[in-house]
């Protein structure tokens, strides 16, 4: 007889985040008008996801954050403005 054991099978989950060192891998959603003055006075701001961070590279180089994406399409949409 062998001694090698089955694991039961189980669900596995991807996991996105290794600690705050990830914050770095992503381009993060916060207030525009927030990101914008915070690039001109250095001065933090805190993104959907919690990172506090001071924007300075381009984030169209790096792929959004899962938790900051998941967060936004949560969020109310806004009311139509026109009419």
């Amino acid at each position: 007889m062998s001694d090698t054991k089955i694991l039961p099978e189980s669900d596995v989950t991807p996991r996105l985040s290794h600690g705050d060192g990830d914050h770095e891998r992503f381009s993060h959603y916060a207030d525009k008008n927030k990101i914008t003055e915070s690039m001109v006075t250095g001065t933090p701001i805190r993104a959907l996801c919690g990172k506090v961070w001071v924007p300075s590279r381009d984030p169209k180089k790096y792929p959004v954050c899962p938790e900051c994406k998941e967060i936004y399409e949560g969020l109310p949409k806004g009311e139509p403005s026109g009419e």
